[in-house]
């Protein structure tokens, strides 16, 4: 029964969420003949609060490359 946890940075869609379950259950049954419900998979949306980068919390590092970048 394999278990997929996928963290994200609440940006996707909802079609786009369908789309990356669909896609990661199609390669698990391709590549390790499972059924599909034998498939469950987790989407965790992470606030860029709670996320680090780069010796950064996302957000912060965002808003300073936005701001070197000239966007705000």
């Amino acid at each position: 029964m394999p278990y997929v946890n996928v963290q994200i940075t609440p940006a996707a869609s909802r079609d786009q969420k369908r789309a990356i379950v669909a896609d990661i259950t199609r390669s698990l049954v391709e590549r390790l003949g499972k059924t599909p419900e034998q498939i469950h998979i987790v989407i965790q949306d992470v606030e860029e609060e709670n996320w680090g980068f780069a010796g950064q919390l996302t957000d912060e590092w965002r808003a300073q490359n936005a701001k070197a970048s000239g966007k705000s």
